[in-house]
C-alpha cells in the first residue's frame, strides 16, 4: 500500500463525514504501516486514536478494503510517546506556567468588575459569599463553584471579581478565565496543529481556572471528554474550578451524565432574578459614581423607582438606561425628570414591557389568597376581599402601562381615585409588613416567568 492509497481513502471519508469531522478527526491521523492486515497510525494523543476507532474504524477498514487492501483492525500509536510517558511521571519537572495566563491565554479580566462594585441584595447574596471565600484563597473547600442564572444577574461580574482579587492577593497565581466556546476553539485547533500536549500542559498547569457560559459545550462530545480530564486533573491536584452557566448542571442539554455529576460535586449556586429593592440599589450606587462625573445634574425623586419597577429582567440593562439618562440630560442640559426619563428611554422601556395584562395579574392575585376572582373585583369591601384586590392594583399600576382609571374599570369600574389609595396603601404596608413584601415578590416573579 502507497501513501496515494490512504489519500484516496482520506477524500472518500471527507465525503462521508463532513468537513468538521474530518478535519478534528481524519485529518490528525498520520499513516505509518499496513501489515498482516493491521493498519497503523500515529496520532497525536491516545485519545483521538481511541475516538477515531470507536467512531470511524469502521469506515476506514471499508473503503481500505474497497480499494482492494486487505484491512482487519486498525492500530494507533502515539506520537514521541516516549518523551509523553516521561513527562508524566511523578519525577518529571513540572510544566512551566505562562506568565500571564489572563492576557494571553484567555479573555482579559476586566478591573471595574471587583467585589466594591457589585451591589449585594438577597437574590445573589449567597453567590456573593461563595465567590468571596474562593477570592480569600487558602485551602479549597469547594470544587467547583458553579455559579448559574439568567443574563444579566452578575455571574460573570462576580467571575471577573474573583479573578482580581485572585490577581491582587496572590499575583504568583497562574489565574485562566475563559469562555466555554474559547476552549472548544483551542481544543479544536490543538487537534488541527497537533499540538494537543501543549494543550494539555496549559489547562492542567493553572492555578485556578475559570470556564464562563460552560453550556455552549453541551453536545460537543469531543470537547467534553477533553474538559472532562483536564477538570478531573485539577480537582486532584487541589487547584480550584470556577464555572457559570445560564442554569443548572443537570438542566444542560446534551451534557454528560458523568459531568453533570462533577459539576455538581462542588458547591452550586443560583443567582436568582433581581428584586425591587437589588435594582433600587444597584441604581443608587451607579448614581453616586455618575454625581461626581455630572457634578452639575440633579435627578428628581422618583425616578431610580420607577426605572428600579420597570426594567426588571437585566441589569445590564438596567445600568445601561441608567447611563443613557444621563449623558443626555448633561447634553440638553436639564434635570433628570420622570417626564425626561421616559421621553430618552421609550425604546428601552417598551422593550422591557413586562407583556402581563390585569386580566392574568387578577387571576394570580385571586389564585394566591384563595378567593374567587368574582369576589375580589367585585363590591365586598370586606378584608379578606379588599387587601388582594389593593396588592392585584398595586401591580398592575406596577407592572403595565395601563393608566389608573383603565385599571379602575378592570376593577369593577372603580374610580381611578380608589386605584390611586390602593397603590399607595401597598406601597406603605410592604415597608412594615414582610408578609405583604414576600407576597408582592412571589407574584412578580410568578407573573414576569
Amino acid at each position: 500500500m502507497t501513501n496515494d492509497t490512504w489519500a484516496t481513502v482520506q477524500t472518500k471519508l471527507k465525503g462521508a463525514l463532513g468537513a468538521n469531522n474530518f478535519s478534528s478527526w481524519i485529518q490528525p491521523l498520520e499513516f505509518s504501516k499496513l501489515n498482516a492486515g493491521v493498519m497503523t497510525f500515529h496520532v497525536p494523543t491516545n485519545f483521538i486514536g481511541n475516538y477515531v476507532s470507536q467512531n470511524f474504524g469502521d469506515q476506514i477498514i471499508y473503503h481500505m478494503n474497497q480499494m482492494g487492501e486487505s484491512v482487519r483492525r486498525l492500530e494507533f500509536t502515539v506520537q514521541s510517546q516516549t518523551r509523553t510517558v516521561a513527562a508524566a511521571t511523578p519525577t518529571a519537572a513540572p510544566a512551566p506556567k505562562p506568565t500571564s495566563t489572563q492576557e494571553i491565554s484567555g479573555s482579559p479580566i476586566d478591573s471595574r468588575f471587583t467585589f466594591d462594585t457589585f451591589v449585594v441584595g438577597k437574590p445573589n447574596e449567597l453567590a456573593h459569599a461563595a465567590a468571596r471565600r474562593v477570592a480569600d484563597g487558602g485551602p479549597v473547600t469547594f470544587n467547583p463553584l458553579f455559579l448559574y442564572g439568567g443574563v444579566g444577574l452578575g455571574k460573570t461580574h462576580l467571575m471577573h471579581a474573583i479573578a482580581n482579587e485572585l490577581k491582587l492577593r496572590s499575583p504568583e497565581l497562574n489565574v485562566l478565565y475563559l469562555s466555554a466556546e474559547q476552549f472548544m476553539y483551542r481544543f479544536i485547533t490543538a487537534l488541527r496543529e497537533r499540538k494537543m500536549m501543549d494543550f494539555k500542559q496549559l489547562f492542567r498547569s493553572v492555578d485556578v481556572l475559570m470556564v464562563d457560559d460552560v453550556q455552549f459545550i453541551g453536545g460537543k462530545d469531543s470537547t467534553q471528554e477533553e474538559f472532562f480530564h483536564t477538570f478531573n486533573a485539577l480537582v486532584d491536584g487541589q487547584k480550584q474550578i470556577i464555572i457559570s452557566a445560564d442554569r443548572a448542571p443537570g438542566e444542560i442539554k446534551d451534557l454528560e451524565e458523568r459531568i453533570k455529576s462533577r459539576l455538581q460535586c462542588g458547591l452550586v449556586v443560583d443567582l436568582h432574578p433581581t428584586d425591587y429593592e437589588l435594582r433600587l440599589g444597584i441604581l443608587q450606587s451607579k448614581v453616586e459614581v455618575y454625581a461626581a462625573q455630572y457634578p452639575d445634574l440633579a435627578i428628581a425623586p422618583g425616578v431610580l423607582e420607577f426605572l428600579a419597577h420597570r426594567i426588571s429582567t437585566n441589569v445590564r440593562v438596567l445600568e445601561g438606561a441608567l447611563t443613557r439618562l444621563f449623558a443626555f440630560a448633561s447634553l440638553v442640559g436639564r434635570e433628570i425628570t420622570l417626564e425626561l426619563t421616559q421621553d430618552c428611554l421609550s425604546d428601552v422601556l417598551k422593550a422591557s414591557d413586562r407583556k402581563v395584562t390585569v386580566e392574568e395579574i387578577q387571576r394570580k392575585v385571586s389564585e394566591h389568597y384563595n378567593i374567587r376572582l368574582s369576589d375580589m373585583i367585585g363590591p365586598k369591601r370586606v378584608r379578606n376581599y379588599a387587601r388582594p384586590r389593593q396588592v392585584a392594583m398595586y401591580l398592575a399600576k406596577t407592572m403595565t402601562s395601563r393608566s389608573l382609571p383603565e385599571i379602575g374599570r378592570r376593577f369593577g369600574g372603580r374610580d381611578h381615585t380608589t386605584v390611586m389609595h390602593g397603590v399607595r396603601r401597598i406601597e406603605e404596608l410592604k415597608v412594615t409588613d414582610s408578609q405583604i413584601a414576600d407576597d408582592l415578590e412571589l407574584l412578580r416573579r410568578a407573573l414576569e416567568e
